[in-house]
């Protein structure tokens, strides 16, 4: 028998029908739960591996937009510069 660490609601897992590293879900509120200990049984809630998967792609997406605006900077001192014909 197991806690879930989130709800702390009991769980019936057998010892030796799970190794560390699997992962199993809460029957009562659903959560991710990692197989961190055996003897006695642990759980921890899991890292979810889609949302860091998603983190990644977010970060790559935040570094695209530096990129866009140091190229929007650049074109902006171009056009401060191309208006030399004015001055008299």
């Amino acid at each position: 028998m197991a806690t879930c660490p989130e709800c702390d609601a009991e769980i019936d897992v057998d010892e030796f029908d799970v190794d560390k590293g699997d992962q199993l879900s809460c029957p009562d509120c659903g959560s991710n739960l990692e197989v961190t200990g055996l003897a006695p049984l642990e759980l921890e809630i899991a890292d979810d591996e889609e949302d860091d998967d998603d983190d990644e792609k977010s970060d790559e997406d935040d570094d695209s937009d530096d990129e866009d605006e140091d190229e929007d900077e650049d074109e902006d001192d171009e056009d401060a510069g191309s208006g030399g014909g004015w001055d008299e």
